[in-house]
């Protein structure tokens, strides 16, 4: 087996590597402003950049051609883990949110309070002098509406679950699939600062999202503050079904819908980055656009690289280097030292930070930025070089370990877990440093085996997509 490069790896190196976090931090114009857009459910494939062939996003395109897009970017396979890093800047293990919530490593349970237990990205702008916003999807624990508050959010909108409902207040809103949590989309239930506000049959809850983040914008822009806009979208998620673009779509989570949410999430993304052009202050603004975790039953919740690979878009004119694609390994826990550090704050807690900025690959001082990453999911891990991948490990199982060379997506990928030859010999070695160095819990053999029997169900589901993925000729 031909290999291009095999990475001169030590534990010394690595070690150095993630415990930098916002260390040599350059000091920058602290009137530059934040908008950090988390979409729900969109592993990479989904965007024309990615290499979609189904999905129109001329717009996220766009964003890429005149920012850098990262080609290897991992945040978690499933939602709330992903939250709590980007809110925290520290992988799960530190936290104990290494899942969702109520499934094993699923963190402290609906009465964890973040704001206490950690230093958030919302207290760390507030403290910086910023006016801070959120909208859109929270899925944290803690009792709304003074969860939101306390974690550092000036203003928000979002969307509520049914025992989030202020009390006293019934909703009558339309409700997805059945069930009793109140729609996301149509008809939302949503509340403001706190109160519960009523909707009606037409309204879209992500353009009441979007439109709350762009009035913000525009009353941060008169009052002459700098700003950070957390706008963790609705959209992915399931259920697909119309929208105001496509009122003809009947058949939920089709095809048809699916396509229709994702340029529908593109759309949104153009409405906010104009609305950057015309206030001014596009050149002073980083847009950051990641993924929480892969498409529903494209990855999602599957201890795949699927699973955690989301796009990872940065743009910022006259800052960010324009076109620019990039072969680095970037991680989730690298965005909040990067927003830290392209406003030239830094917290009292940067010390405890796992990310790396990305400020000096986005500028072009620097050319490599880490030599793996790795993403977490109960007891499982996922770790990749550029060239080498290691999937389904455990404390118990070493996992499959495959040769990617220069793709993604899982194509083109040589199975070598078992190979004797000297490359193969030396990437199992290297991973085994890393193993050590990335705890994930002992759940016990009760709650490790009901945990493995999920994602080897999900892996299941996920198998019967790939030959559909790789017919439409999905990107690298």
């Amino acid at each position: 087996m031909k290999v291009k490069a095999i990475f001169l790896t030590t534990v010394a190196l690595t070690f150095l590597l993630y415990s930098c976090g916002t260390a040599g931090m350059q000091k920058r114009d602290k009137n530059k402003n934040v908008l950090l857009i988390l979409c729900d459910d969109m592993g990479a494939m989904e965007l024309g950049c990615y290499g979609s062939s189904i999905n129109n996003t001329p717009n996220l395109d766009r964003l890429a051609s005149v920012g850098t897009r990262f080609n290897t970017f991992f945040a978690t396979p499933v939602c709330s883990p992903t939250r709590v890093c980007l809110m925290t800047g520290k992988y799960g293990y530190k936290t104990g949110w290494l899942n969702m919530m109520n499934r094993p490593a699923g963190g402290a349970g609906m009465d964890a309070d973040l704001s206490q237990d950690e230093y958030t990205v919302g207290q760390m702008f507030q403290d910086a002098g910023y006016k801070t916003a959120i909208a859109g999807k929270w899925q944290l624990t803690g009792k709304l509406p003074t969860m939101v508050t306390e974690c550092g959010f000036d203003e928000f909108l979002i969307w509520i679950y049914s025992d989030y409902l202020p009390e006293g207040e019934a909703y009558k809103g339309s409700f997805q699939e059945g069930g009793v949590v109140p729609s996301r989309y149509w008809h939302p239930g949503i509340a403001l600062n706190g109160k519960h506000i009523p909707t009606k049959p037409a309204d879209y809850g992500p353009d009441m999202y979007s439109d709350f983040i762009i009035d913000f914008m525009k009353q941060s822009v008169r009052d002459k503050q700098p700003f950070f806009a957390y706008y963790p979208m609705v959209l992915m998620h399931t259920p697909w079904e119309r929208t105001p673009d496509h009122p003809e779509i009947t058949e939920i989570n089709s095809a048809e819908a699916k396509k229709a949410n994702v340029e529908y999430t593109d759309k949104i993304v153009k409405k906010l980055t104009d609305a950057l052009g015309d206030l001014g202050i596009e050149k002073n603004t980083l847009v950051v656009f990641i993924g929480d975790n892969g498409t529903k039953d494209i990855g999602k919740s599957t201890v795949t690289e699927w699973g955690p690979r989301t796009p990872c878009i940065i743009s910022c004119p006259g800052t960010v280097k324009q076109d620019l694609v990039s072969g680095e390994l970037v991680e989730l826990s690298d965005i909040l030292p990067t927003v830290l550090d392209f406003t030239g704050i830094n917290p009292k807690n940067s010390h405890e930070l796992d990310g790396i900025s990305l400020m000096p690959v986005l500028t072009g001082e620097k050319l490599t930025h880490r030599n793996f990453i790795w993403s977490f999911y109960g007891q499982f891990r996922i770790i990749r070089e550029k060239e080498w991948l290691l999937e389904r490990n455990t404390n118990a199982e070493f996992g499959d370990l495959y040769y990617c060379g220069d793709y993604r997506n899982g194509l083109g990928y040589k199975l070598i877990t078992d190979f004797s030859d000297p490359e193969a010999m030396a990437a199992r070695n290297r991973f085994r440093e890393y193993i050590h160095q990335l705890p994930v819990p002992d759940l016990g053999p009760e709650n490790e085996a009901e945990f493995a029997d999920f994602v080897e169900q999900k892996k299941k589901i996920l198998l019967k997509s790939l030959e559909d993925i790789y017919n439409e000729k999905y990107g690298q």
